[in-house]
């Protein structure tokens, strides 16, 4: 078992009957028990330790559970990287991915999206950085798309965002502070136009109304006509989200 540690956790590389993923450990003073749990983000498995667990201990209890763990990791999605021929989704349509190389002139990305079917990502530039190219392309079209639906959403309520940030949350797709900085997650570029028009509405009203009480809803739902449609979609397939721009 190899360690190291990152923001107060220790992150540990696991090998366990023909399991490699990365184990994040993690002590917590009020915990009376080891507890593992696996993310349904990403392919990692969490465990928690009591302060006075040893780091050998933690090894024998994730061994003696790698039956568990081998059938939750199971149920994780592979991650899907943005590499030459893979498909991934653009606004909730599939699109597959095509390295095209040096082309003098020609776009970062190029897009085609047809009527049907599976569309077009072209990446220029040189094949060892178009995932980094295109990843940044997905980044500033979600910063386009979300400051459109928060400047509409806005001017309806009367109100005004500060500041617009993008990040790659798991645990929310959006938050709103009291001083109005708004913050997204960059992955609702990949959703339907009406899903990230749902937590742009959402996140414009908290600038009215900080909680999620009646008032609040009926302003959501006064501003997105698809209101349940985008709820669904997010608890359904939301998670489905962080497959991509994997390792």
């Amino acid at each position: 078992m190899r360690s190291s540690s990152k923001k107060g956790a220790r992150t540990v590389a696991l090998s366990v009957e023909g399991i490699g993923v990365p184990v994040e450990v993690r002590r917590n003073a009020s915990a009376r028990r080891l507890t593992l749990r696996v993310s349904k983000t990403r392919r990692a498995v969490v465990m928690t330790l009591p302060s006075t667990c040893r780091i050998e201990d933690a090894d024998r209890f994730l061994k003696t559970h790698a039956d568990w763990v081998r059938d939750r990791l199971g149920r994780v999605p592979e991650p899907v990287p943005l590499v030459d021929g893979a498909v991934i989704p653009l606004r909730g349509r599939p699109h597959r991915i095509f390295h095209s190389g040096q082309t003098r002139g020609a776009p970062v990305v190029r897009v085609e999206t047809p009527p049907r079917g599976t569309g077009r990502l072209e990446v220029a530039g040189r094949p060892e950085h178009a995932p980094r190219r295109l990843k940044d392309w997905l980044i500033a079209e979600a910063h386009r798309d979300l400051g459109a639906r928060v400047a509409s959403h806005a001017a309806k309520l009367g109100v005004r965002a500060r500041h617009i940030s993008l990040r790659d949350q798991t645990t929310r797709w959006g938050s709103c502070s009291a001083s109005g900085y708004l913050s997204f997650s960059w992955r609702l570029i990949l959703a339907p136009a009406y899903v990230l028009d749902y937590v742009a509405a959402h996140e414009v009203a908290h600038l009215l109304e900080m909680n999620h009480g009646p008032r609040f809803w009926k302003l959501v739902a006064d501003s997105v006509p698809l209101l349940e449609e985008a709820k669904n979609w997010l608890r359904n397939e939301g998670t489905n989200l962080h497959r991509y721009a994997g390792a």
